[in-house]
């Protein structure tokens, strides 16, 4: 079965605030089969617009992905993040 993955690109504006939201999704995502592959580092911007931080979360499958985005805990969650930094997130599913 394809693996799931959560992809992030995030610009943080409060960076305090975002500290909450990390220390608050991570156990959330991982106790869902979330795995954090990449989680911030460095980047260097080739092409396109795009934001300052990336995330890439793996999953068991494509399914447990969109139900970990949606997971009403995570979602509460989430609200940190919107409140303290610009974001754009996907669900995508793996195919290799």
């Amino acid at each position: 079965m394809p693996k799931g993955y959560i992809i992030a690109h995030i610009t943080v504006r409060d960076p305090e605030g975002y500290r909450e939201y990390v220390e608050k999704d991570t156990p959330i995502l991982e106790g869902l089969g979330g795995k954090f592959i990449v989680r911030g580092g460095q980047s260097e911007h080739v092409e396109g617009a795009i934001q300052d931080r990336h995330v890439i979360i793996e999953f068991p499958s494509y399914e447990a992905a969109i139900d970990a985005y949606h997971n009403p805990a995570y979602q509460k969650v989430a609200d940190i993040r919107r409140r303290t930094a610009d974001s754009v997130v996907v669900v995508v599913k793996g195919h290799i």
